[in-house]
């Protein structure tokens, strides 16, 4: 069973709560139920647990039809349904090295659940950014408010604790900067072609 995350107080808040997949809330999806404006994620790792059981069954040929929306919904998608509703921008970057690791590739082929639900999604191949600084760890920015620093181990798997929050309005000016730098420079979905 994969560990979700941790919870710890600090200046930033870091959060550990329910060990299951599929956890009812956590802090992202309750910060994206009360959005009010806008929901940015950067996402800059080659590959997140390597276990879940969905990417283990895309490695043996599973993939989702897009046409069977059925077979792929799933619970966080309502929540983005819901908050693109109400006129959230939800905007979603990811930084990959090419050529693309497998899990990436992962990732690409099941964009369009996120596209779908009303997200936006770039990418940006890695080579790009060297004149970008941006922080060393995915985060989540909501309302310009709140950054939620998701940590990771070095194998993708959620640390302990994993996931920190922040309302030092400095840090959230600098990590808005750093993902609208990466977002104006990104390609959108619909033209990425991995490599």
């Amino acid at each position: 069973m994969r560990r979700w995350f941790g919870f710890r107080r600090t200046c930033c808040s870091s959060f550990r709560g329910p060990t299951a997949r599929f956890a009812v809330t956590t802090p992202v999806r309750d910060a994206l139920a009360s959005a009010r404006s806008s929901a940015v994620h950067l996402e800059m790792r080659d590959s997140y647990m390597r276990d879940d059981p969905a990417f283990l069954a895309w490695q043996q040929g599973h993939r989702l039809d897009p046409v069977d929306r059925t077979s792929w919904w799933r619970p966080w998608l309502d929540v983005v349904v819901a908050a693109t509703a109400r006129g959230v921008a939800m905007r979603r970057a990811r930084i990959v090295s090419e050529p693309i690791s497998d899990y990436v590739r992962y990732e690409y082929d099941g964009t369009f659940t996120n596209v779908s639900a009303g997200e936006q999604v770039r990418w940006l191949p890695r080579r790009r950014t060297v004149d970008l600084l941006v922080p060393g760890v995915d985060l989540w920015i909501f309302d310009n408010d709140l950054v939620i620093f998701n940590h990771f181990t070095g194998d993708g798997q959620w640390a302990d604790p994993g996931m920190e929050l922040c309302r030092d309005s400095d840090v959230i000016k600098r990590c808005a900067a750093a993902f609208e730098a990466v977002w104006e420079r990104a390609v959108p979905h619909e033209h990425y072609r991995p490599v």
